[in-house]
């Protein structure tokens, strides 16, 4: 039986800002693939007015612009099905992790929406948004980019999207721990060699290496993950 795709529906007010990113390596390849389909929405598509805005001063005054409600309410309103899952990303939502990664590419339906300026009216938040998601403590532009790093972390989730079965079952933040160090030819480079239990062909002790390897550098690098 064919496995339905999962679709990731990204609404923003700069749809063409990713259009290099969807277009390129393994999101193309999963698209093309039928892993997943992912359409960029135009907001202004949904504005009315000669001017299709879909921003506004904020009430109590201030800097900068908010998003509006309508044109909001109305994509959601269209686009949103029984199963869809309604991101908002922004610099107040929860800690994006691998964890929730991997929640979301088990969905059917994301609908993520992109804020701009000095974010959305605080009434999109309370009556459309399912999760809100924050990939990092620091602001960015807009939305968009950050659309780009969600749906690139779920797609590559996606079985087949990697590859083979399990692709990504040992990278970093998937086990809980960073992954443990990498190498490939040339054997030695400029002095550096690689470490000769690589070399050996003892699949047994090189898997003991590797474990060793990614709990020390987890302790090192990350000790907060418990690793």
């Amino acid at each position: 039986m064919a496995t339905v795709p999962l679709r990731i529906d990204i609404l923003t007010i700069f749809p063409r800002m990713l259009d290099g990113i969807l277009g390129e390596s393994m999101i193309k390849r999963a698209q093309a693939a039928g892993l997943v389909q992912i359409r960029c929405v135009n907001l202004r598509d949904y504005a009315t007015g000669v001017h299709l805005s879909t921003d506004d001063r904020p009430y109590g005054g201030g800097p900068g612009m908010v998003m509006t409600p309508e044109p909001v309410f109305r994509a959601v309103e269209a686009l949103r099905g029984p199963d869809t899952q309604v991101l908002l990303m922004t610099p107040q939502g929860t800690p994006f992790k691998q964890a929730v990664a991997l929640d979301l590419s088990r969905q059917s339906h994301l609908l993520i929406l992109c804020g701009h300026y000095e974010g959305v009216d605080e009434r999109i938040r309370e009556a459309l948004v399912d999760r809100e998601i924050s990939i990092g403590d620091y602001v960015l532009t807009n939305g968009v980019i950050a659309a780009a790093v969600v749906s690139d972390a779920v797609v590559r989730l996606l079985p087949g999207a990697l590859g083979g079965a399990g692709a990504a079952d040992d990278e970093s933040f998937t086990t809980g721990r960073l992954e443990y160090p990498q190498y490939t030819r040339p054997p030695v480079f400029r002095g550096m060699s690689v470490p000769e239990i690589l070399l050996s062909g003892n699949h047994g002790e090189i898997a003991k290496w590797r474990l060793q390897q990614s709990m020390a550098r987890t302790q090192a690098r990350r000790p907060d993950l418990g690793g």
